[in-house]
Protein backbone atom coordinates (compact mmCIF):
# COMPACT_ATOMS: atom_id res chain seq x y z
CA UNK A 1 0.00 0.00 0.00
CA UNK A 2 1.03 3.65 -0.82
CA UNK A 3 1.83 5.45 1.88
CA UNK A 4 1.83 9.51 1.94
CA UNK A 5 2.88 11.59 4.46
CA UNK A 6 -0.27 15.12 4.87
CA UNK A 7 -0.16 17.10 7.62
CA UNK A 8 -4.02 17.20 9.05
CA UNK A 9 -5.78 20.25 8.87
CA UNK A 10 -8.55 18.89 10.50
CA UNK A 11 -9.41 15.83 12.57
CA UNK A 12 -9.55 13.08 9.91
CA UNK A 13 -13.40 11.18 9.86
CA UNK A 14 -14.24 7.77 7.84
CA UNK A 15 -16.69 9.29 4.71
CA UNK A 16 -14.84 12.91 4.39
CA UNK A 17 -13.34 14.42 1.18
CA UNK A 18 -9.37 15.50 1.91
CA UNK A 19 -7.29 17.70 -1.46
CA UNK A 20 -4.15 16.35 -0.83
CA UNK A 21 -1.65 18.94 -0.75
CA UNK A 22 0.52 19.23 -4.73
CA UNK A 23 3.70 17.81 -3.75
CA UNK A 24 1.49 14.26 -2.14
CA UNK A 25 -0.61 14.35 -4.90
CA UNK A 26 1.99 15.03 -7.86
CA UNK A 27 3.91 11.82 -6.54
CA UNK A 28 0.80 9.35 -6.48
CA UNK A 29 -0.66 10.35 -9.73
CA UNK A 30 2.28 11.15 -11.94
CA UNK A 31 4.94 9.38 -10.22
CA UNK A 32 3.62 6.49 -9.37
CA UNK A 33 0.61 7.11 -11.90
CA UNK A 34 -2.63 6.05 -9.92
CA UNK A 35 -5.78 5.97 -10.93
CA UNK A 36 -9.30 6.58 -9.83
CA UNK A 37 -10.24 3.70 -7.28
CA UNK A 38 -6.96 3.34 -6.21
CA UNK A 39 -6.14 3.24 -2.17
CA UNK A 40 -3.63 4.50 -0.42
CA UNK A 41 -2.55 5.21 3.36
CA UNK A 42 -2.40 9.11 4.37
CA UNK A 43 -0.19 9.53 7.88
CA UNK A 44 -0.22 12.57 9.47
CA UNK A 45 3.22 13.21 11.50
CA UNK A 46 1.09 12.51 14.82
CA UNK A 47 0.66 9.07 14.57
CA UNK A 48 -2.66 8.83 12.95
CA UNK A 49 -3.35 7.15 10.05
CA UNK A 50 -6.23 7.44 6.89
CA UNK A 51 -6.75 4.42 4.42
CA UNK A 52 -8.29 6.25 1.26
CA UNK A 53 -9.44 6.31 -2.08
CA UNK A 54 -8.85 8.60 -5.35
CA UNK A 55 -11.59 9.88 -6.40
CA UNK A 56 -11.01 12.82 -8.33
CA UNK A 57 -7.63 13.75 -10.45
CA UNK A 58 -6.67 17.47 -11.68
CA UNK A 59 -3.49 19.13 -12.94
CA UNK A 60 -1.94 20.10 -9.02
CA UNK A 61 -4.38 18.12 -6.90
CA UNK A 62 -5.69 14.86 -6.07
CA UNK A 63 -9.31 14.49 -4.10
CA UNK A 64 -9.59 11.70 -1.68
CA UNK A 65 -12.09 9.91 0.50
CA UNK A 66 -11.55 8.30 3.75
CA UNK A 67 -12.60 4.88 4.20
CA UNK A 68 -11.15 4.51 7.36
CA UNK A 69 -8.86 5.42 10.37
CA UNK A 70 -6.74 4.02 12.70
CA UNK A 71 -3.98 4.26 15.24
CA UNK A 72 -1.32 1.68 15.14
CA UNK A 73 1.06 0.97 18.07
CA UNK A 74 4.43 0.97 15.89
CA UNK A 75 6.49 3.56 18.39
CA UNK A 76 8.99 2.27 20.85
CA UNK A 77 8.07 3.31 24.45
CA UNK A 78 11.72 4.15 24.60
CA UNK A 79 12.26 7.83 23.63
CA UNK A 80 15.48 8.64 22.30
CA UNK A 81 17.44 11.82 20.99
CA UNK A 82 19.99 11.31 18.75
CA UNK A 83 22.21 14.46 18.76
CA UNK A 84 24.36 13.78 15.57
CA UNK A 85 27.24 16.26 14.33
CA UNK A 86 26.63 17.08 10.56
CA UNK A 87 28.70 15.74 7.84
CA UNK A 88 28.89 16.14 4.43
CA UNK A 89 27.46 14.33 0.69
CA UNK A 90 24.88 11.45 1.41
CA UNK A 91 26.19 9.97 4.78
CA UNK A 92 23.92 12.32 6.98
CA UNK A 93 21.17 11.70 4.66
CA UNK A 94 21.46 7.67 5.56
CA UNK A 95 22.34 8.41 9.24
CA UNK A 96 18.99 10.41 8.93
CA UNK A 97 17.00 7.58 7.28
CA UNK A 98 17.89 4.73 9.23
CA UNK A 99 17.24 6.46 12.85
CA UNK A 100 14.00 6.99 11.62
CA UNK A 101 14.03 3.33 10.80
CA UNK A 102 15.02 2.54 14.65
CA UNK A 103 12.37 4.44 16.00
CA UNK A 104 14.38 7.26 16.58
CA UNK A 105 11.93 10.32 18.75
CA UNK A 106 13.93 13.26 18.15
CA UNK A 107 17.24 14.46 16.13
CA UNK A 108 19.62 17.35 17.14
CA UNK A 109 21.82 18.06 14.42
CA UNK A 110 25.24 19.94 15.56
CA UNK A 111 28.38 21.42 14.72
CA UNK A 112 31.56 20.49 16.54
CA UNK A 113 35.18 21.23 15.96
CA UNK A 114 35.89 18.65 13.33
CA UNK A 115 32.39 18.98 11.45
CA UNK A 116 32.97 18.70 7.68
CA UNK A 117 29.62 20.79 7.20
CA UNK A 118 29.41 24.18 7.64
CA UNK A 119 26.46 25.85 6.61
CA UNK A 120 26.44 29.79 6.29
CA UNK A 121 23.62 32.45 6.00
CA UNK A 122 20.25 31.67 6.76
CA UNK A 123 18.83 30.44 2.95
CA UNK A 124 20.99 27.88 3.25
CA UNK A 125 20.18 26.42 6.41
CA UNK A 126 16.47 26.81 5.41
CA UNK A 127 17.23 25.04 2.36
CA UNK A 128 19.31 22.27 4.27
CA UNK A 129 16.54 21.66 6.67
CA UNK A 130 14.12 21.36 4.15
CA UNK A 131 16.24 18.71 2.60
CA UNK A 132 16.55 16.94 5.76
CA UNK A 133 12.83 16.79 6.87
CA UNK A 134 12.11 14.99 3.49
CA UNK A 135 14.54 12.25 4.13
CA UNK A 136 12.70 12.05 7.25
CA UNK A 137 9.05 12.01 6.13
CA UNK A 138 10.50 9.47 3.22
CA UNK A 139 11.54 7.16 5.92
CA UNK A 140 8.46 7.19 7.53
CA UNK A 141 6.55 6.18 4.80
CA UNK A 142 8.79 3.27 3.97
CA UNK A 143 9.03 1.99 7.75
CA UNK A 144 5.19 2.42 8.30
CA UNK A 145 6.04 4.88 11.10
CA UNK A 146 2.67 7.19 11.32
CA UNK A 147 4.76 9.88 14.32
CA UNK A 148 7.67 12.14 12.54
CA UNK A 149 10.76 12.08 14.57
CA UNK A 150 11.36 16.16 15.76
CA UNK A 151 14.23 17.57 13.63
CA UNK A 152 16.04 20.37 15.27
CA UNK A 153 19.39 22.89 15.51
CA UNK A 154 21.93 22.68 13.70
CA UNK A 155 23.05 23.72 16.91
CA UNK A 156 26.53 24.09 18.95
CA UNK A 157 27.38 20.44 20.28
CA UNK A 158 27.96 22.51 23.52
CA UNK A 159 25.04 23.79 23.98
CA UNK A 160 23.23 20.45 23.19
CA UNK A 161 24.70 18.61 26.06
CA UNK A 162 24.07 21.04 28.43
CA UNK A 163 20.56 21.57 27.22
CA UNK A 164 19.05 17.57 26.70
CA UNK A 165 17.07 16.22 29.28
CA UNK A 166 17.39 12.07 29.20
CA UNK A 167 17.40 9.38 31.67
CA UNK A 168 20.32 8.25 30.25
CA UNK A 169 22.97 9.65 28.08
CA UNK A 170 25.40 8.10 25.91
CA UNK A 171 28.65 9.61 24.07
CA UNK A 172 30.05 7.38 21.63
CA UNK A 173 33.78 7.67 21.00
CA UNK A 174 36.62 4.41 20.02
CA UNK A 175 38.96 5.93 22.74
CA UNK A 176 36.79 5.45 25.75
CA UNK A 177 35.37 2.03 27.40
CA UNK A 178 32.06 1.64 28.83
CA UNK A 179 28.79 0.56 27.45
CA UNK A 180 25.13 0.20 28.54
CA UNK A 181 24.16 -2.38 30.75
CA UNK A 182 21.01 -4.83 29.86
CA UNK A 183 19.90 -4.23 33.76
CA UNK A 184 19.19 -0.70 33.23
CA UNK A 185 15.62 0.11 32.16
CA UNK A 186 15.37 3.93 31.27
CA UNK A 187 12.94 6.35 29.98
CA UNK A 188 14.58 7.67 27.61
CA UNK A 189 18.50 8.30 26.46
CA UNK A 190 20.35 10.79 24.69
CA UNK A 191 22.94 9.75 22.02
CA UNK A 192 25.60 11.53 21.38
CA UNK A 193 27.39 10.96 18.08
CA UNK A 194 30.70 12.97 16.55
CA UNK A 195 31.52 13.43 13.13
CA UNK A 196 33.92 11.93 10.05
CA UNK A 197 37.31 12.65 12.02
CA UNK A 198 35.48 12.08 15.49
CA UNK A 199 35.04 13.87 18.46
CA UNK A 200 38.10 15.79 20.23
CA UNK A 201 39.30 14.56 23.68
CA UNK A 202 38.25 17.79 24.94
CA UNK A 203 34.52 17.96 23.87
CA UNK A 204 34.36 13.88 24.66
CA UNK A 205 35.23 15.54 28.58
CA UNK A 206 32.94 18.12 28.34
CA UNK A 207 30.21 15.59 27.54
CA UNK A 208 31.42 13.36 30.36
CA UNK A 209 30.96 16.76 32.30
CA UNK A 210 27.47 17.17 31.50
CA UNK A 211 26.47 13.61 32.69
CA UNK A 212 27.13 11.67 29.33
CA UNK A 213 28.88 8.07 30.08
CA UNK A 214 31.34 7.01 27.79
CA UNK A 215 30.36 4.22 24.97
CA UNK A 216 32.98 2.24 23.20
CA UNK A 217 31.13 0.04 20.26
CA UNK A 218 33.58 -2.46 20.24
CA UNK A 219 37.35 -2.50 19.09
CA UNK A 220 36.43 -0.86 15.28
CA UNK A 221 36.42 2.28 14.81
CA UNK A 222 32.31 2.94 13.08
CA UNK A 223 31.96 5.96 10.42
CA UNK A 224 29.60 8.62 11.50
CA UNK A 225 26.56 7.19 9.59
CA UNK A 226 27.27 3.93 10.70
CA UNK A 227 27.35 4.49 14.57
CA UNK A 228 23.84 5.97 15.37
CA UNK A 229 22.50 2.73 13.58
CA UNK A 230 24.37 0.55 15.05
CA UNK A 231 23.55 2.20 18.69
CA UNK A 232 20.20 2.61 18.48
CA UNK A 233 19.63 -0.96 17.44
CA UNK A 234 21.40 -2.20 20.45
CA UNK A 235 19.26 0.54 22.92
CA UNK A 236 16.17 -0.64 21.08
CA UNK A 237 17.14 -4.02 21.70
CA UNK A 238 18.18 -3.60 25.53
CA UNK A 239 15.11 -1.16 26.73
CA UNK A 240 12.89 -0.56 23.56
CA UNK A 241 10.51 -2.82 21.55
CA UNK A 242 13.20 -4.72 19.24
CA UNK A 243 14.09 -7.33 22.03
Amino acid sequence: MIRLYVTAEQTWTAGMTLSLPEAAAHHWTRVLRARIGDHAVLFDGQGCEAEVELIEVSKRSAQVTVISIAMPAVESALHTHLGLVMSKGDRLDYALQKAVELGVSEITLLSSERCELRLRGAEAIEKKLAHWQGVLVSACEQSGRNTLPLLHGPMALSDWQTAVVATQKWVLAPSVSGGPNASDKPASVALLIGPEGGLSAAEISAAQACNFQPWQFGPRVLRTETAPVAALAVLQWLYGDAG
